[in-house]
């Protein structure tokens, strides 16, 4: 029996058990939040953590982190947490949620976040119906960044990029998320409430359980807008700012309940188990391609990490390039990635891509030290040459390699490949002749890969038999200048 229970005591209130026992983010103070006296951010935790508790689903729940005052979400809850990029939580709790359907996955985001950036991710969230929670609070100002106007500052409120008050003709009306959310036909439920007094306190936390809850019950979208109140940026008292709310902000954001479908929505059922692997080229289309002369578990035991940048003008086929490695990977059984990157010019402009093959899980698909680059003209050259990490190597569309990008610690073949493929036929075969030396040098993917994705990438048999010819020309280059290294 504990000391409170001898001594007669009955603990009404408690730290809630979704949160940390220690609060870890400073090494003092570890028993508070980092919250201004008065935020509403705290109380919104509070009702939160306390709808998990009563709903027993600390070990189902996934929270989605915002950026803002409530970034700090991991810090507290003791659930699973996400951090998201500004405004893109909808977006992320929506691959949770399909990812993990038996989770209950919580977006947590102010209106800086939310209604601003955030905008097209949650109006796309909710007119798809995710199977999220989503609670919003709005303190009608940008608070964390120093007190801009916010989409939902009031007409007449000073923030700092308004000084004299935001103007319906220079910054537009205040945006009302929750009524325009529920003009969509998927969300269940949506409701406003606020942090005024106690009163509309214990509104809220009804309100939060409730939103929880409808997932719990599969039932759908919902959103609790919450008006919170912000006494720093204000520049008010906690009282003060809390009368605000009520007295000032409810009249602009009216409370109460703009959707409720929660009767009549159809709970949400069991996912389809994901097909046996047998039936994937199947439903990818691919029966009937190219098979390979291997198979992918003989493929797996030979350790491949391939981190290639290929760069170029847009035009050169950078993207094409990378994507036929990648593809040939995917083909080998490897674990691929694929990113591109380029210009707005597209044609002319800056192009490159950063591909991944490797026989372990791929971390990232970043490739900022490359150990293999694919420099198809001079400035790309010079703009990654330094990155390649030492060992690496450098192939490089040109007559030779500039003396002041020579490196000691890499491998460099340089060869005006774009004359290789006119040749051929046609020079914007250059990129093939490339990868062909490229496959060379790494030997990491079999050829039969690469025919396979050569067939399903490239749809004109003309250029397909051209693809070919340039592959096993870039090889042959490759085999003539290492032997020519040899014999020096």
């Amino acid at each position: 029996m504990s000391n409170q229970a001898e001594a007669g005591y009955v603990v009404s209130h408690g730290r809630s058990k979704a949160f940390y026992e220690r609060f870890e983010r400073k090494s003092e103070l570890q028993h508070q939040t980092h919250f201004c006296p008065g935020c509403g951010h705290g109380t919104v935790h509070k009702m939160l953590a306390q709808a998990i508790d009563e709903l027993g689903i600390q070990d189902r729940t996934i929270m989605i982190g915002p950026v803002g005052c409530g970034v700090f979400t991991y810090y507290y809850f003791d659930v699973g947490n996400v951090q998201a990029a500004h405004g893109r939580a909808p977006a992320v709790a929506t691959a949770m949620k399909r990812s993990r359907p038996e989770s209950i996955v919580i977006s947590y985001q102010g209106d800086g976040d939310l209604s601003a950036i955030g905008s097209a991710e949650i109006l796309h969230a909710a007119n798809r119906g995710e199977h999220i929670s989503v609670i919003f609070v709005n303190n009608a100002i940008y608070s964390m960044t120093g007190g801009q106007f916010a989409p939902t500052t009031l007409l007449g409120q000073k923030s700092t990029t308004t000084p004299l008050g935001r103007s319906a003709k220079a910054e537009g009306y205040p945006l009302h998320i929750s009524e325009l959310l529920a003009t969509l036909q998927a969300p269940v439920y949506i409701e406003r409430v606020g942090l005024g007094d106690n009163k509309q306190v214990a509104q809220a936390a009804r309100a939060v359980r409730r939103a929880v809850e409808n997932q719990v019950r599969g039932l759908g979208f919902s959103l609790v807008e919450i008006l919170s109140p912000c006494p720093t940026i204000w520049k008010m008292t906690p009282v003060e700012s809390q009368h605000w709310v009520r007295d000032v902000m409810e009249k602009t954001f009216p409370l109460g309940v703009f959707c409720d479908r929660t009767r009549e929505a159809q709970a949400q059922t069991a996912p389809a188990a994901a097909p046996p692997l047998e039936r994937i080229p199947e439903i990818l289309g691919v029966v009937g391609a190219a098979e390979p002369e291997f198979s992918a578990t003989q493929a797996r035991t030979a350790e491949v990490d391939l981190e290639v940048r290929i760069a170029g003008f847009g035009g050169q086929g950078v993207l094409l390039l990378g994507e036929v490695l990648a593809e040939a990977g995917l083909d080998a059984g490897l674990e691929v990635s694929w990113l591109p990157s380029y210009g707005p010019e597209m044609r002319s402009g800056t192009s490159n891509c950063h591909v991944r093959l490797s026989s372990a899980p791929i971390d990232s698909p970043l490739v900022s030290a490359p150990n293999m680059l694919i420099a198809m003209n001079e400035p790309s050259l010079r703009k990654f040459d330094a990155s390649v990490r030492p060992g690496g190597w450098i192939i490089y569309n040109g007559d030779e390699f500039p003396p002041e990008c020579m490196r000691k610690d890499v491998h460099v073949l340089a060869h005006p490949f774009t004359h290789l493929a006119d040749e051929l036929g046609d020079a914007r075969a250059c990129n093939m002749t490339m990868l062909g030396a490229l496959l060379e040098i790494a030997g990491a993917v079999p050829q039969a890969s690469i025919d396979a994705a050569l067939h399903r990438l490239v749809r004109n048999p003309r250029w397909v038999e051209l693809d070919e010819r340039a592959l096993e020309r870039g090889r042959a280059v490759c085999r003539e200048s290492m032997v020519e290294e040899v014999t020096r």
